[in-house]
């Protein structure tokens, strides 16, 4: 199956995007439901949203989720 993930998952705060894949948090949990047609559409759309995405290091990923933890 296609998949645009490459394990640098982290959803954008200012955007609701993945910043390594740019898939919405449903996009990422419904895909192994989609349809071949429906991820082919959305892996079409990814290009111009990934240019939307400032880029991150995997330092300040790792740093962000950390904040989204609970104590």
């Amino acid at each position: 199956m296609i998949s645009p993930c490459i394990l640098v998952c982290a959803i954008d705060d200012a955007t609701g995007l993945c910043v390594g894949c740019g898939r919405t948090g449903g996009e990422i949990g419904a895909w192994t439901l989609y349809t071949d047609g429906e991820r082919a559409a959305v892996m079409a759309a990814l290009p111009a949203r990934m240019q939307g995405i400032e880029p991150k290091s995997q330092h300040e990923i790792r740093r962000s989720a950390r904040r989204r933890l609970p104590p």
